[in-house]
């Protein structure tokens, strides 16, 4: 028991060869040290367990040996490397910021720089976790970083970057370790299990590493526990027991009960996976991660994507095989609401198991039952409208008066002509059959044959846009579209049909004295531009630009012509202000005037 060390300790690489997974970084220093190009101070930052300390004491071994290799590496056998090995180097000095934070640290570790190595060419101090450093320590510590001794080399080391002080960022040469590959780690853990006789699934140490989230450290201190769990032995259902995690299985096994739109199997799968302590959260995460990656598994390019062993890469794909492209995008997006709405909703089960009665639904009545739609949850049939009398009395005496509900296939289609609304186009049900007979202006008479309504007047106060707006949809179902025209227009034409338009907005004078004043400009063939001068009636005249437009091409017969709108700025000519532009332009200056104006009654001229 006394002699026994964790992997993470046994298994820590000793020279730059045995890093995993940081291959351009350590290829850079060991360049660095073969061409005797050090500098004085380096800065190792990146998440946690991917080797920045150990790069770090790797370096400071290998500047300081006395007999380096051609590739960069330390020999490990002279003074200098056997005194590191053994933790007795006087040369290589390791501080922890965390705990070492303060001024009065930084002071003894620079009066410390003072004193020159005994043994070996340099004197390296690693610093870890830097960024716990106070602002009156990272102060006292720019003047020695900056200009230290010729032997003296800092290493610093840090997961949080953004912490440090741009000042000591700049004093240093950055290197940036990444996250660990998940087949790389499986690897190394493949090479720890065989080195310490331990059998293995190669599944579960898949999982391992994707536990890990990128971190070697993570990983083996992982696998020392899995390990002591199996007593020797790393099974996948071992990992899955000991790490408590959502085994494939039920995710493979939901997706198969959607595909055959088994809701009731879908919602006994949920309710096991709540019974071994999952969080309805984690169960709707993981199900998005594996239609993902059933996504990615539907081309053959995109599989090596899959983090995952080659046997469940098998897996992903037969089952891939059975889901259409429309069916997994769908469900993703299900599944990726449910998420959105799972910390806003008060039943949280309930949304959970809404969200699968829908992925069940999805494509139900498609014949290939792969893709299509989502179905409602509760689709609501129409109803029959009730069967209108007759408009005679029926013969007395004779026979029976035929049926007024027509037989379902029989019943006709009306096509409503163009410009009718939408309604007016479906087919006509048996109910509605019978309301078409006995009532000529019902819903399914077209509306053009329709008695024409008085449109109710229209408040002073509404604007431009509100009026067009009405407009629009008062003549919805009258309205025909143009004839494709492309008759040329000249200036004049155009300066005619402008001031035209300009008389019937009137009731706002505000654009009538703008479009008055300043005709617009013939661009080209049907392009034209009218400049104003402030904001306000740049947005205004864009939300009456589609009325302008169609009034135009209506007058000058071409459907193609277009209105730019343009802000003047710069040395542009200057025109004179309207009215309104002038009152703009005092509220903007003091938002106090309207309460001044609205109080004495002031109107515009």
């Amino acid at each position: 028991m006394d002699n026994y060390l964790v992997s993470a300790r046994k298994y820590r690489p000793d020279t730059f060869r045995s890093v995993v997974g940081q291959q351009a970084l350590t290829t850079t220093l060991q360049h660095a040290i073969k061409n005797n190009q050090l500098a004085h101070a380096y800065l190792f930052c990146g998440p946690r367990g991917v080797g920045k300390t150990t790069c770090a004491r790797i370096f400071a071994k290998t500047i300081n040996c006395l007999h380096p290799r051609e590739n960069g590496e330390a020999c490990n056998e002279c003074e200098s490397c056997r005194s590191f090995n053994e933790q007795r180097s006087y040369n290589i000095m390791e501080l922890d910021a965390a705990s070492n934070n303060s001024v009065d640290d930084i002071r003894s570790l620079t009066e410390q720089v003072r004193i020159p190595p005994v043994l070996g060419k340099y004197k390296v101090y690693i610093i870890d976790e830097v960024h716990m450093l106070s602002q009156g320590a990272f102060n006292a510590f720019l003047k020695t970083l900056e200009e230290p001794p010729a032997y003296a080399v800092f290493i610093l080391a840090t997961t949080e970057k953004h912490k440090i002080i741009p000042t000591i960022l700049s004093r240093c040469q950055i290197y940036d370790f990444h996250r660990i590959s998940v087949g790389d780690i499986q690897d190394y853990l493949q090479f720890v299990a065989k080195s310490e006789n331990i059998s293995y699934e190669p599944e579960a140490l898949n999982i391992i590493a994707m536990k890990a989230d990128g971190g070697m450290r993570d990983a083996l201190s992982v696998f020392d526990q899995v390990a002591s769990f199996g007593e020797g032995k790393i099974t996948y259902k071992g990992v899955i027991e000991n790490l408590n995690i959502l085994d494939y299985d039920y995710y493979f096994q939901l997706v198969e009960a959607v595909l055959q739109h088994q809701t009731a199997q879908a919602l006994l799968l949920f309710d096991k996976v709540l019974s071994l302590g999952f969080e309805g959260q984690y169960f709707m995460t993981g199900l998005s991660s594996h239609l993902r990656d059933l996504l990615v598994s539907k081309d053959a390019r995109t599989l090596p994507l899959l983090e995952v062993s080659d046997s469940i890469q098998e897996r992903y794909r037969q089952q891939a095989l059975a889901c259409s492209f429309d069916f997994l995008v769908e469900a993703l997006k299900l599944a990726n609401e449910c998420s959105l709405q799972y910390n806003q909703s008060k039943n949280k089960r309930l949304l959970v198991e809404i969200c699968l009665i829908r992925l069940c639904q999805i494509g139900e009545h498609d014949p290939e039952g792969k893709g299509g739609k989502a179905v409602p949850l509760a689709p609501v049939a129409a109803a029959p409208a009730p069967a209108a009398a007759p408009a005679t009395a029926p013969p007395t005496g004779g026979s029976p008066a035929s049926p007024a509900i027509a037989p379902a296939s029989a019943s006709p289609t009306v096509s409503a002509p163009r410009g009718a609304a939408a309604a007016n186009t479906a087919p006509v049900t048996a109910g509605s059959a019978t309301a078409a007979q006995s009532s000529p202006q019902s819903a399914v008479t077209p509306a053009a044959h329709r008695p024409a309504t008085p449109a109710p007047k229209r408040p002073a106060a509404l604007s431009i846009k509100r009026q067009a707006q009405e407009a629009v949809a008062a003549t919805a179902k009258e309205e025909t579209p143009l004839r494709e025209e492309h008759q040329p227009f000249g200036s004049q034409e155009l300066t005619e049909a402008w001031l035209s338009f300009a008389g019937t907005v009137k009731d706002d004078p505000q654009i009538h004295s703008a479009m008055v004043a300043n005709p617009p400009e013939l661009k080209s063939e049907s392009d034209f531009e009218f400049v104003v001068f402030h904001p306000n009636m740049e947005r205004r005249m864009l939300e009456i630009k589609p009325q302008i437009e169609k009034y135009l091409r209506e007058q000058l017969h071409n459907t193609h012509a277009n209105l730019l709108i343009r802000v003047s700025v710069g040395d542009e000519k200057k025109r004179a202000l309207t009215p309104q532009d002038q009152l703009s332009a005092m509220l903007e200056k003091n938002p106090a005037f309207a309460s001044l104006s609205d109080q004495l009654g002031l109107e515009l001229d």
